[in-house]
């Protein structure tokens, strides 16, 4: 395949666009450029477990559809307690659930169970462990309230009632709630195309034989698999490419007419054999993101390459990690047709002590040691933020947020961290 063609303008889009980013306005450069895809298709319901919705799905019927039991007991009609209690009715059939239920006429009880259609005209249901059975009849000793133990028809859900939305992910609970409305198939988005290509000379793979200054590539396992937890992603691996400018712009070509989105790790800092940021540009890349005001990650690419979002990750394990779920996932989110793209940050205060450069935004892995008296979970930072540490990331409960405005963290200093297990 040929390599994509480079328009003149090109350099000057990149080059014009150096400037240092804070985080919040690169994240939102990132969805701003990511483009949703609009292809729909239907899918039965076991098949659409965390799939996106593509249209509003409204309920064709009531939840639940009839007035029912709550209990096993006795269905009365309370204008049939009168006088001073207790009192005793003649039992005068039995409803099970899957029945049709008819009512008796005359002043008595019917037997029903849990799911039962309650019989018309009955307005409430007494717990059989309020009730003694005394030869054909039941003896009920307390007044029930109005609509006791009654399920009534609708409570749940009305007709017409909104049960998901464009953008909503299929949780297995909103499925049941599709299920239970009679709702067999769905529309959702098509999956979105992401693909993964890892650069580096030094990179080999697990298992194979490492030579001197070469090391194994970790962060092919972490991308690949956190997108293999996101059901309506599919995710194309192109490997490892070589710091090869020629090898580069072959992958970028094909990776343009297979994917939605694009993302690279390693090769995107300021040195010689950086080679991924060039690439890009004699690729015909518009980047809006070049450098971002954060700690680790700060060398990020993010923009367009040909109808494709690419983002360019750092090549150390916990820059590419932080860049990933702060950056490019909330983007292909986007990308995906989710209503809800940015991170969920959780509240918590600081167990440690830390100094950092005001003006810029560092994310350090972070560990849950303890809860303080408010109940907030109190923090333990792991791996002194290097940007290079693989076992930090794998003790981490989550990825805390140290501010701009920040200089110094104390213990007890309120955080935000978000969960990353």
């Amino acid at each position: 395949m040929a390599p994509l063609a480079v328009p003149l303008e090109a350099s000057c889009s990149v080059e014009a666009a150096g400037e240092i980013l804070p985080v919040d306005v690169a994240a939102a450069k990132a969805i701003a450029a990511a483009r949703p895809v609009v292809e729909v298709e239907r899918v039965a319901l076991l098949e659409a477990r965390g799939r996106i919705a593509a249209r509003p799905v409204g309920s064709p019927m009531r939840l639940p559809p009839f007035d029912n039991s709550a209990m096993d007991g006795y269905a009365v009609r309370r204008a049939d307690l009168s006088g001073d209690g207790p009192w005793r009715l003649p039992v005068q059939g039995l409803v099970k659930a899957g029945d049709a239920a008819s009512a008796p006429e005359g002043k008595c009880a019917v037997r029903i169970f849990t799911g039962a259609p309650v019989p018309e005209g009955f307005d409430a249901v007494v717990m059989q462990e309020r009730c003694e059975v005394r030869g054909g009849g039941v003896v009920i000793g307390c007044m029930p309230r109005p609509g006791e133990n009654v399920r009534r028809a609708g409570e749940d859900v009305g007709s017409g009632s909104r049960l998901v939305d464009s953008g909503d992910v299929l949780t297995p609970q909103r499925l049941a709630l599709l299920a239970g409305a009679g709702i067999a198939e769905v529309e959702v988005y098509r999956k979105v195309r992401v693909s993964v290509v890892s650069t580096g000379n030094e990179l080999r793979e697990p298992g194979e034989t490492l030579a001197p200054g070469q090391i194994y590539n970790s962060n092919r396992t972490f991308l690949r698999s956190s997108l293999a937890s996101l059901p309506w992603v599919e995710a194309l691996d192109f490997g490892i490419v070589a710091d090869n400018r020629e090898a580069l712009l072959q992958t970028f070509a094909e990776a343009v007419d297979r994917s939605d989105v694009i993302v690279t790790t390693g090769g995107v800092s300021a040195g010689e054999e950086d080679h991924v940021a060039a690439v890009l540009r004699d690729s015909g890349a518009e980047l809006e993101v070049l450098k971002v005001a954060m700690r680790p990650g700060k060398p990020l690419k993010v923009g367009l390459i040909g109808g494709a979002l690419v983002a360019a990750l750092p090549g150390n394990p916990n820059a590419a990690l932080v860049t990933f779920r702060q950056i490019a996932l909330p983007a292909i989110r986007t990308a995906g047709g989710l209503r809800q793209v940015r991170p969920e940050w959780q509240a918590a205060r600081s167990g440690f002590a830390y100094g950092k450069l005001l003006g810029r935004t560092e994310f350090v892995p972070v560990r849950i040691v303890s809860q303080d008296a408010d109940g907030l979970p109190v923090l333990e930072m792991l791996g002194r933020g290097s940007s290079a540490s693989l076992s930090a990331l794998a003790f981490a409960d989550g990825i805390a947020i140290l501010p701009p405005d920040v200089e110094a963290v104390e213990p007890g200093t309120p955080l935000r961290f978000e969960s990353i297990r």
